[in-house]
């Protein structure tokens, strides 16, 4: 299995994501490299954030899966999104600092906590880097919206594979891994919370696109057998991951 990166790579990532979509002159990286953070480990199913509460810092996995839910009066959960070590979580945190939504740690997760007033400071600093910032709020906006096409008009199968392949294409920034195979610490009934399905529903599709040749999901590991059959099933197009260019 491919490992998660180390704690101080994290941070590299992250300006490789940012990267990936604006322009970063080496000062800026530097100063991003610079950033103060406080690590602080989790182990699974932790609420990192609650909803409502105001924070100071916005947080950049490092290792794990940390996904931000909402959840219904009698405790019903929706996964609104997932997060890979190098993703910060909640950039947006910056300016609207009381959280509407909560972070929990699927499985057992380090996070750098960075200080909102670092992150202005170097936004203030540097324009590129509130650039990039800003660019990359927009593309964690475009990944919602697909999640909610995803839950509102796909189907179990098709929603099952579409989750499935974003993952893959946003797992290559992690680590220098092929398409294919990529680590996933999430159970069944996690799965469910961000698909809109019962875990037994979830582990019917699995075990569909296994006996298809798609894919499988065992022990935190993904293996994609055969990716034109399963970006088909998903109606998948990854063009709302890299679309935005550099600029």
């Amino acid at each position: 299995m491919v490992p998660y990166p180390s704690n101080s790579s994290a941070l590299e990532i992250f300006i490789q994501r940012l990267s990936a979509h604006s322009r970063l002159g080496s000062e800026e990286q530097d100063a991003l490299l610079r950033l103060p953070v406080t690590l602080m480990r989790y182990p699974a199913h932790v609420d990192i954030v609650r909803q409502g509460t105001i924070t100071d810092h916005a947080c950049l996995v490092s290792e794990g899966l940390v996904g931000r839910y909402g959840q219904t009066a009698d405790g019903k959960r929706q996964f609104l999104s997932l997060h890979l070590p190098g993703e910060m979580v909640d950039l947006p945190s910056v300016v609207a600092p009381q959280a509407t939504s909560a972070i929990n740690a699927l499985a057992p997760s380090t996070v750098m906590k960075v200080p909102h007033a670092a992150l202005r400071e170097a936004s203030d600093r540097y324009p590129a880097i509130a650039a990039a910032f800003w660019r990359d709020c927009v593309l964690d906006a475009a990944i919602v919206a697909q999640w909610l096409l995803n839950v509102g008009r796909r189907d179990a199968r098709a929603r099952t594979a579409h989750l499935v392949c974003e993952l893959a294409v946003r797992s290559r920034n992690v680590s220098a891994a092929a398409r294919d195979q990529f680590s996933l610490p999430i159970t069944q009934e996690q799965m469910g919370d961000a698909l809109g399905l019962t875990p037994v529903h979830v582990n019917r599709i699995l075990k569909g696109l296994r006996e298809e040749g798609l894919m499988t999901l065992a022990r935190g590991r993904v293996v994609i057998e055969d990716w034109r059959g399963l970006t088909t099933a998903a109606e998948f197009d990854g063009a709302y991951l890299n679309g935005l260019g550099a600029i």
